[in-house]
């Protein structure tokens, strides 16, 4: 299948954040038919009553996964929460192709699944098969796969400022440190307190500290990018914001490195890349210089603390770090440019 022909995709889970925002990009993409949209909170709703800032694409509705004709899609998008993917996913044709924007098929090993999501993978049979999505670092896998799992929003931003770093053995991956800030977006679009206006407003701080789920993702790839184990030190922080996300990663170089040799490698790892810009040396990369888009700023700078680096990347965390990644897989899987319905640039103010 080629990008001569229309594809048929459905979404599931299209009432949450990442779903309305895939919906949002893949509606304008010239290869798309948006032809099933699952969710089940609200199956039997208009699209246009569960997000009216969607009601221009006419009267789609949601309907329930059990009414969903996969056989009449070429593929699906899931964006459900963790743990409510798989069983889906693995009882769906087996010549249907899946990018997953949940967590459930990131990680390769079943038992490192369990013990940071708390019970059993349900399909791990699936788990050999999954290809990681980080669209600029495994595009040709990307390309041939069936089941494609979208990266984590920190685990984008933080790999694609360090995995050519560690992947050239020009840091010390031994000796990393995530300070990572998110917002609020994050969290997903179910009612919880901790993410109320009241609470989050007016202030910032850190949660899942030294327990993060995203952690072991960032050191799974790290670690075979370099062909040994390692464990970072990350920890987030929530920030009172919609969406965006910066990550600050420090860093140790490897001797005889300097923060100008790191920038470099960086520029030359994303040259081709339609999405990943590297800033030049003093300019500092913003949330706002990436919002609403699916591009990564990353910057480096040289730390007072000798022979260490500050390199930093943000993202949009719903756009790039999920519903954009999925997209620019779907161009991959499906033999369009990377660029195709994510041309979008980023909103100012």
């Amino acid at each position: 299948m080629t990008a001569d022909k229309t594809i048929r995709v459905g979404i599931i889970g299209a009432s949450g954040y990442t779903g309305a925002d895939v919906i949002r990009l893949a509606a304008r993409h010239p290869g798309i038919e948006l032809s099933t949209l699952v969710a089940k909170a609200h199956a039997g709703q208009a699209l246009s009553d569960v997000f009216p800032h969607l009601g221009q694409l006419g009267n789609l509705k949601l309907i329930d996964v059990a009414d969903c004709d996969f056989d009449a899609l070429d593929a699906v998008i899931c964006g459900l929460p963790h743990g409510a993917a798989h069983e889906i996913i693995a009882g769906l044709p087996k010549d249907l192709r899946v990018i997953d924007m949940s967590a459930d098929f990131r990680l390769r090993d079943a038992a490192v699944y369990a013990s940071w999501y708390g019970g059993a993978h349900g399909a791990p049979e699936l788990l050999g098969e999954a290809v990681y999505g980080l669209s600029e670092h495994y595009a040709r896998e990307i390309a041939g796969a069936r089941l494609v799992a979208c990266p984590g929003c920190y685990p984008t931003a933080t790999l694609l400022a360090l995995l050519p770093l560690a992947s050239d053995g020009l840091i010390d991956a031994t000796d990393i440190i995530i300070d990572a800030k998110s917002g609020v977006s994050g969290a997903g679009r179910s009612v919880k307190q901790g993410t109320l206006f009241a609470e989050v407003g007016e202030g910032v701080a850190p949660y899942a500290v030294a327990a993060h789920r995203h952690a072991p993702e960032i050191e799974q790839e790290l670690s075979r990018a370099i062909g040994s184990q390692i464990v970072v030190n990350f920890t987030p922080h929530l920030v009172p914001m919609s969406r965006g996300e910066l990550v600050t990663c420090y860093v140790r170089l490897a001797v005889k490195t300097s923060a100008d040799d790191l920038r470099a490698a960086l520029t030359a790892s994303y040259r081709s890349s339609p999405f990943v810009q590297v800033a030049a040396e003093g300019k500092m990369p913003a949330t706002q210089h990436v919002r609403g888009s699916n591009g990564c700023v990353i910057a480096v700078f040289a730390d007072r603390l000798p022979g260490r680096a500050i390199v930093i990347a943000a993202i949009d965390n719903l756009v790039k770090g999920s519903a954009g990644q999925a997209l620019q897989n779907f161009n991959l899987m499906f033999g369009f440019a990377e660029e195709t319905g994510l041309e979008q640039l980023p909103l100012f103010p």
